[in-house]
């Protein structure tokens, strides 16, 4: 009997899914084959130092032995572009920051499998602990001073209970007590079940001891931001009803003297990131009026440091910003922001002058193409910018940028790349069949590809749906392209990076338009004559696998279809995913109880009636985002209906499945074996038996 669940997704198991995958190694020799995945290397989190003269980074690479995706600590010295290991080897290492005075450096580690925080000594490379740390510490900020650091940790709460369990006899073996939950949301994906307590912020001096914990109570807080020496800014919702609001924060003052805490913040939406400017006088921050939607822009605001004076910046800038930094003047505020693909910086001043300084931030979404990146800004009068410039043909690199200047300096796959054929990028915009708005997308071209419309097609469908693909490199894209799919990948309506309006289009409408969208993208490459239109192929994860499962019910065009980790009914999603409370209120706007209309319309389940089309679906066995039963229920469904199907659990695994290495290999190469297998082209050679 053939079997159609599996459980194991090494490499090894597509060996039985993937004849077409068996082509001449010599004609693939030199293109992106499965195992250079571990061969990658990228930068993230590059910190410039207060006066400019270095750039600390995370230099993140793949390690085959343990099957992660490992930090460790590099430097630039930016005048003369030397590059140096500073802290490599060992535990991974992450969050590196400069003291004020760029005399230390403050980094995030383990230490014998324990969670810890350290102080580098720049002059001489000394380090030490800064104290015990009984959990994760996150989130750490030096104060102005640099006496001090704040930072997160967890602190365990009292289990609810309702009775004593008994005391086992001496050796007696019984079953672990029971696991009581009394919040709305008990597990959360990557965490898994929760443990009871609350997240709390911690101040330690930089010359080490025992964290003093700032806040309190049932509530959550973080984002720790020094307004000066002796006040912190912290972000929280201590309302009794929070469960029932999941966005909703304000940020707080809290004085060190005595701990009184007094909010600063307070209207309906979620207020976060404060960011105090070097004179101490402004706190610029972000957020958004709660109106109760799938999907809002998110906005710049200031204040005055006593909260006074609170107003939008720029209110016309129609882009959703992602990170704020101040300028050493206290007059510039630095904005990261989506924009058509990628990041860019931006200089807003106080009275909301808009500029644009920096383009092309990105490229540190290894597995898919999201617009991913990070800068930082030094505190010289003329600032410079560091940060992670994206690219089409390799990952992120570390680029410094000062007056318009732009220098690169890292190449960190110079050693694999260029010596490998990978595939180009070649952007396209197509007009909509909706209304005519511009659909951007992009297509990954096989090295050897002609446009004599003979090619395999995959349409790959990003998550979200609130996000966005962009010009970007991406392994799962190169190894599809590398064995001969032309893969193109798409911004449909809903995505972020073209406006707030543009986003908002799928409110209450998802999926729905998108599909057109998506299926006018296809139609362009057959008119291009880039693809056969009987080799078509579609997968999408997360919000692209419920885009995936939608499709496959609206029409037969594709030879076959993977959907990843998909939501495939919305009432279930509402009622046990961890992120629940927020599908209800905020996405669906009604209870499922009452309304289950609601729900269902936009649930690819109802559409089963018209699936013929070959149909894989995986999802990991511990993702709480879009959970297993989601996946299991369309699997059942189609066996049900007896469209050909196999499911894929991918042990260990929470809602991003790329997360190590070998999940990202065996993802795409068990996508590909299951659409070779309906590949119309190779069923000559018995790609169906």
């Amino acid at each position: 009997m053939k079997r159609t669940i599996i459980t194991g997704v090494s490499a090894l198991t597509i060996a039985a899914l993937m004849p077409a995958l068996a082509q001449d190694e010599a004609d693939k020799s030199n293109r992106f084959t499965a195992e250079r995945v571990f061969d990658i290397e990228y930068a993230s989190d590059p910190q410039i130092s207060p006066d400019g003269s270095t750039i600390v980074y995370v230099r993140r690479s793949m390690d085959r032995q343990t099957d992660t995706d490992r930090g460790d600590l590099w430097t630039i010295d930016t005048a003369t572009q030397a590059h140096r290991p500073l802290l490599v080897g060992g535990s991974s290492k992450s969050n590196p920051r400069w003291s004020p005075d760029g005399s230390r450096l403050l980094y995030s580690t383990a230490n014998e499998g324990r969670p810890d925080l350290r102080v580098m000594y720049m002059d001489n490379g000394d380090t030490f602990s800064l104290g015990q740390f009984y959990e994760g510490p996150g989130s750490a900020k030096w104060s102005p001073d640099g006496k001090a650091v704040a930072f997160t940790m967890f602190v365990p709460g009292e289990t609810p209970s309702f009775s004593k369990p008994l005391a086992a006899p001496k050796g007696a073996e019984w079953s672990p007590p029971v696991r009581v939950f009394d919040d709305i949301t008990f597990r959360f994906d990557g965490a898994g079940y929760l443990k009871e307590g609350a997240t709390h912020v911690f101040t330690i001096s930089t010359e080490g001891g025992s964290p003093r914990q700032i806040t309190d109570g049932e509530a959550d807080f973080g984002s720790p931001e020094w307004l000066d020496n002796g006040t912190l800014l912290v972000v929280g919702n201590d309302a009794p009803d929070r469960d029932l609001d999941p966005i909703e924060s304000d940020i707080y003052k809290v004085s060190l003297t005595d701990l009184a805490m007094s909010k600063i913040t307070d209207r309906d939406g979620p207020d976060h990131s404060p960011a105090v400017s070097p004179d101490g006088k402004s706190i610029a921050f972000l957020g958004y009026d709660d109106e109760l939607k799938a999907y809002q822009q998110t906005n710049l605001y200031m204040m005055d440091a006593n909260g006074k004076n609170l107003r939008e910046v720029d209110k016309d800038f129609d882009r959703s910003i992602g990170d704020i930094k101040w300028g050493a003047d206290s007059k510039t505020v630095y904005a990261l922001y989506e924009n058509s693909g990628t990041h860019e910086i931006g200089s807003v001043t106080k009275r909301g002058k808009f500029k644009s300084v920096a383009m092309g931030i990105g490229g540190t979404s290894i597995g898919r193409p999201y617009g991913s990146g990070s800068f930082s800004v030094s505190k010289t009068t003329t600032p410079n910018f560091a940060y992670t410039a994206g690219f089409a043909d390799k990952p992120a690199e570390v680029a410094v940028q000062s007056n318009d200047s732009i220098t690169v300096l890292t190449d960190l796959n110079a050693d694999i790349l260029p010596f490998l054929d990978m595939s180009p990028i070649e952007e396209i915009k197509v007009a909509s069949s909706v209304d005519g708005r511009e659909i951007e997308a992009w297509v990954a071209l096989p090295p050897d590809f002609t446009a004599d419309g003979s090619f395999p097609m995959i349409l790959e469908i990003h998550g979200g749906p609130f996000a966005m693909y962009g010009p970007l490199f991406a392994s799962e894209i190169q190894r599809y392209a590398a064995e001969g799919y032309v893969t193109v990948y798409v911004n449909p309506r809903g995505s972020t990076g073209y406006g707030e309006e543009f986003a908002q289009l799928i409110d209450r409408a998802y999926p729905g338009d998108d599909f057109v969208d998506l299926m006018d993208v296809t139609d362009s490459l057959v008119a291009r004559n880039y693809v056969d239109e009987n080799r078509l192929f579609v997968t999408g994860g997360s919000g692209g696998g419920i885009l995936t499962a939608w499709i496959v019910g609206k029409t037969d065009r594709f030879a076959a279809a993977a959907s990843i980790k998909p939501v495939i009914n919305w009432m279930t999603m509402a009622m046990a995913a961890d992120i629940g409370q927020f599908v209800r209120r905020h996405w669906i706007r009604a209870d499922p109880w009452s309304d289950p209309d609601a729900f269902l319309k936009f649930s690819p389940i109802m559409l089963m009636d018209n699936v013929v089309t070959p149909t894989l679906v995986m999802v990991g066995e511990e993702d709480w985002r879009t959970p297993t039963w989601e996946a299991e229920q369309f699997y059942t469904a189609l066996k049900m209906k007896e469209v050909d199907t196999a499911l894929i659990r991918v042990p260990g695994s929470p809602h991003y499945i790329a997360s190590r290495p070998s999940r990202l290999i065996a993802k795409t190469d068990n996508i590909m074996g299951w659409f070779a297998k309906y590949d119309p082209a190779k069923a000559d050679d018995g790609a169906k038996d």
